[in-house]
């Protein structure tokens, strides 16, 4: 996704804009020959959009040619060598963003007056940004990564080398043998400085952290001191050179087994927010509880969309055409100030696809 996208990028995004605000979303690919088709159902949305502004009584030519405008320049900042798994395109009067994603969207163009920030939410949910540390006695390497690629952080001090020639010598002519290498002074304020400067990065970036190395590598960074609360150790050396690809292979289990966990609290939450009568599922009741701002965790399956429209005290289904539907309660929640959590299909079956915690 670029550029990176904060809690703060969404909150802006949210903001009302001059009507009509349009966001355009559909599904990409990464190489050919799948991506071969993508330009064509681009051009078949844009197509759609200027049909949708068109028909827009609210919408009067000046605004529509501004946005229609806005699009065609969106477009053309596309570049197809940085396609990921979903595109998304807001187009308003005065401005345009667009914005890739590590996972896959539908094609949808909708209109209001701010833009639908449903995927990037979900898509940031997804990314679970961390830092991995791989450790060596000559060199110790972090690793700046996500749930879909990891590449070298080379900056803050970072990657940390010394050479071990001279160290083994003196050594070996003082006393006669080679010493195991962590239990080496030198090699112990090597790790000492590694820690320090990863104390600084983890200050203004905190995030998960993995340190990777052989146990005894392991043993004696954890003796100095656990860098941060949320640390898991993965025991596998010759890792301090990389490749990116390696790093993320060998931390997949943790952050598939980080993901297992994150789901189980949430869960339990619903179960016992049931308990206490702080309970709503299903679009009827979620909807209007989010409508109060009374929504505290939104939890929805990844893909589970649905257009309503209000009659009376309950929703009905409606087409994205249709002027009075409501396209999503993901961006009412967030506008309440609610967390909201993505889960996969299938995991709320029994709540209607859609549930929440409610503030009182």
């Amino acid at each position: 996704m670029r550029p990176s996208l904060t809690p703060d990028t969404l909150a802006k995004l949210r903001q009302p804009r001059p009507y009509p605000a349009l966001s355009l979303t559909m599904p990409t690919h990464r190489g050919r020959p799948d991506n071969d088709q993508d330009p064509v159902r681009l051009r078949n949305l844009l197509a759609e959009a200027g049909r949708v502004l068109e028909n827009d009584p609210a919408v009067t030519r000046e605004r529509r040619t501004d946005v229609l405008a806005q699009l065609d320049q969106a477009v053309a900042d596309l570049d197809p060598a940085h396609a990921e798994d979903g595109l998304v395109v807001f187009a308003a009067p005065g401005e345009h963003q667009v914005w890739t994603v590590a996972r896959g969207t539908t094609e949808r163009v909708v209109v209001a007056d701010t833009f639908l920030t449903r995927n990037l939410v979900a898509a940031q949910a997804a990314e679970q940004p961390f830092w991995a540390v791989a450790l060596a006695a000559d060199r110790v390497s972090l690793w700046s990564g996500d749930a879909e690629r990891v590449s070298e952080h080379t900056g803050d001090g970072f990657p940390l080398t010394r050479s071990l020639e001279d160290t083994d010598v003196e050594r070996e002519e003082r006393i006669g043998d080679l010493p195991s290498t962590f239990r080496d002074e030198q090699t112990r304020q090597f790790l000492r400085e590694a820690h320090h400067r990863l104390l600084t990065v983890l200050s203004s970036h905190r995030r998960p952290l993995y340190l990777i190395g052989e146990a005894a590598a392991l043993a004696l960074f954890e003796e100095i001191g656990s860098p941060a609360q949320d640390t898991m150790s993965v025991q596998r050396g010759g890792l301090a050179q990389g490749p990116g690809e390696a790093v993320r292979k060998a931390v997949q289990p943790l952050l598939t087994a980080r993901e297992a966990a994150v789901v189980s609290t949430v869960l339990a939450e619903l179960d016992t927010a049931r308990g206490r009568r702080e309970f709503a599922a299903g679009l009827d009741e979620v909807w209007e509880a989010a409508r109060a701002g009374r929504v505290r965790l939104l939890t929805v399956e990844e893909h589970f969309r649905a257009v309503v429209r209000g009659y009376g005290d309950h929703l009905a289904p409606a087409e994205p055409s249709d002027l009075d539907a409501r396209d999503d309660i993901v961006e009412q929640a967030l506008e309440t100030g609610a967390e909201v959590r993505f889960v996969r299909d299938g995991t709320l079956s029994d709540m209607d696809r859609i549930a929440a915690v409610l503030r009182f």
